[in-house]
């Protein structure tokens, strides 16, 4: 599994922009793919905004976009995706933010997967100025596919976050480095909204550091 520190040593801190962008793009896949462990399939179903957002959906979401991106565009194979023969994708009406009644996370998670190994293997495989086209009709170059796959990709790893925060309390940037303390230590959690309200100054909020520090070195 491609690891978070990898970001900070060699071949990333020192290579070329390939190898930085394509590592960057793994990591934003698995932070998603992440947000979806150990949540039942009706939490991972749970429209948790008004227009629908939920967690299964920007998996299934991403795994169109990476297929269409790296493979359709460059005349490569990618598996071929069951909803797009749909009568509603005739229509226009794609079922690609949410999982069919017929459809389980576990069958969703193994189509990302496919699609985003199709996808590795035709970065790896293909130079950054390779040109291919668009879906809107524009020839564009592989390095314009992989910085455009690995924005949105990062924008719907936070969509997750977000989501994934309101059903459980879990919260982070990456399984190695979460960078936000765990959802069960309800004692910072309470002290630091209640300091983020306003309702406490800043001593307080300093002793309250020091006294989790010295617990800690203890």
């Amino acid at each position: 599994m491609t690891s978070f520190f990898d970001l900070y040593a060699p071949p990333v801190t020192t290579g070329d922009e390939k190898t930085l962008l394509h590592l960057r793009l793994r990591l934003e896949r698995d932070a998603l793919l992440w947000k979806l462990e150990g949540l039942s399939e009706a939490d991972l179903r749970r429209p948790m905004t008004a227009t629908g957002t939920n967690l299964l959906g920007v998996v299934k979401h991403l795994t169109g976009v990476d297929g269409a991106y790296f493979c359709d565009a460059f005349g490569r194979p990618r598996p071929p995706l069951a909803w797009e023969s749909d009568e509603d994708a005739a229509m226009g009406e794609f079922s690609d933010m949410y999982a069919k009644p017929n459809e389980t996370a576990d069958a969703i998670v193994a189509g990302y997967r496919a699609a985003t190994a199709a996808a590795d293997s035709a970065i790896n495989e293909l130079g950054l100025d390779t040109t291919g086209r668009h879906h809107l009709g524009i020839t564009v170059s592989l390095r314009w596919m992989l910085f455009t796959v690995l924005l949105d990709t990062a924008r719907h790893a936070g969509h997750a976050d977000i989501v994934r925060e309101q059903i459980d309390g879990a919260a982070g940037s990456y399984r190695e480095w979460p960078g936000v303390p765990r959802a069960d230590d309800e004692e910072y959690r309470s002290t630091y909204l209640a300091r983020v309200r306003g309702e406490i100054d800043d001593q307080s909020w300093y002793g309250f550091l020091r006294s989790r520090q010295s617990t800690r070195q203890t």
